[in-house]
């Protein structure tokens, strides 16, 4: 399993877009992936449920991937995350 921590920066936190950024990267990859708020996890590849957890700025979050492409999976996500200035 992979993990990496994230603190939001962005102002809107992770709203719509940025939600929908990280769900299409997230799809490309057989692994499970999941996005971690405030002891809730859900499945990064779902839009609704990244949408539940509404992450703010200033938030840290925490994304796993556990899966045969589970290393490719966390760096194309972190890529996107640094990319989008969502979060450092």
């Amino acid at each position: 399993m992979e993990k990496r921590d994230f603190h939001i920066t962005a102002d809107t936190g992770i709203h719509a877009r940025p939600a929908t950024l990280l769900v299409q990267a997230a799809s490309k990859f057989d692994s499970d992936i999941n996005l971690e708020y405030k002891g809730k996890s859900v499945n990064l590849k779902s839009i609704m449920g990244v949408m539940s957890l509404g992450v703010g700025q200033g938030a840290d979050v925490t994304i796993s991937a556990e899966g045969a492409d589970e290393k490719d999976a966390i760096a194309a996500i972190e890529d996107t995350i640094k990319k989008e200035g969502l979060a450092e």
